[in-house]
């Protein structure tokens, strides 16, 4: 199966009311681990890619890996720029071939956002891409982009005319979500997502997916967050899983052996993979 548009894969998600993984990659092989992840689930799979990712391989290096590893794919599979608030890179990104991006302009007052919005999707559009949008920061520093201050919360007819105005493709609203860790139980508000849900038909995605319980995830996803953010616990799964070989394999017998390290690593980020397209229903939906 190709590689699709976003759209494909969210409106599908929407409509039976399952989420998709988003994952955020670091490297190559974390790419290569999440997509053998979502063909083993047979699950659909947005794969996610930050400003700092794209600038420390380089934007077409980035896609050539991309490319190669999608070559036969069998599960439905996007590629999509998170986070962005560089117009140039969004530029760069969609030139290339990326399926999506999202427009971060949440630290511009939203008259100015709604603006530059409309040029992004337009932008999209002559492309064939589609266009996440948002006008509240989500709480937490991601790749560098964010704050850890609490994001204003505008109201929902702001919202609903930003939907209206820009069209749009996928909605990520603050509702108490945060990136990163969190140090306890989130109080999320859920009737926003049913409130923007019910007045646009516009699929939700929910940022900081990393951490929350399945009871959220689940509301959420029945209320349409069709694509659900996930970042930090590839991370953490990456780097444990290097830690634990290290230590307590190539340390012990005094056995250095990349290959060996890549295989471990990948099999913790395959596991991941699947278990969250389980988790969110996505599992045997492609």
């Amino acid at each position: 199966m190709p590689v699709v548009p976003l759209k494909e894969i969210v409106d599908a998600a929407f409509a039976e009311r399952y989420g998709v993984p988003a994952i955020n990659i670091v490297n190559d092989l974390t790419l290569e681990a999440v997509l053998a992840g979502a063909s083993q689930a047979r699950s659909p799979l947005i794969v996610q890619t930050s400003v700092k990712t794209v600038k420390s391989y380089g934007a077409k290096v980035l896609f050539g890996m991309w490319q190669t590893m999608t070559e036969g794919i069998d599960v439905p599979v996007t590629l999509h720029l998170d986070h962005c608030p560089e117009r140039d890179v969004i530029a760069e990104c969609l030139g290339i071939g990326w399926n999506s991006v999202l427009f971060d302009a949440s630290t511009m007052p939203v008259a100015e956002n709604q603006r530059q919005t409309v040029e992004v999707v337009a932008e999209a559009r002559a492309r064939g891409a589609h266009v996440e949008g948002e006008i509240e920061s989500i709480k937490g520093v991601e790749d560098g982009i964010g704050s850890d201050t609490e994001p204003q919360r505008h109201s929902l007819e702001t919202s609903l005319t930003f939907l209206r105005e820009t069209g749009v493709d996928v909605f990520a609203p603050a509702i108490g979500n945060a990136h990163g860790v969190y140090s306890k139980r989130p109080d999320l508000d859920f009737e926003r997502v049913s409130e923007l849900v019910d007045a646009t038909g516009v699929p939700v995605a929910l940022h900081g997916g990393s951490g929350l319980d399945d009871d959220q995830f689940q509301d959420l996803i029945a209320r349409g967050a069709a694509k659900v953010n996930i970042s930090t616990q590839l991370k953490i799964t990456y780097m444990k899983a290097n830690l634990a070989f290290l230590r307590d394999v190539a340390e012990p017998a005094d056995k250095w052996d990349p290959p060996s390290l890549f295989k471990d690593v990948r099999k913790a980020i395959v596991d991941m993979t699947v278990g969250l397209a389980q988790r969110f229903g996505s599992a045997g939906k492609a």
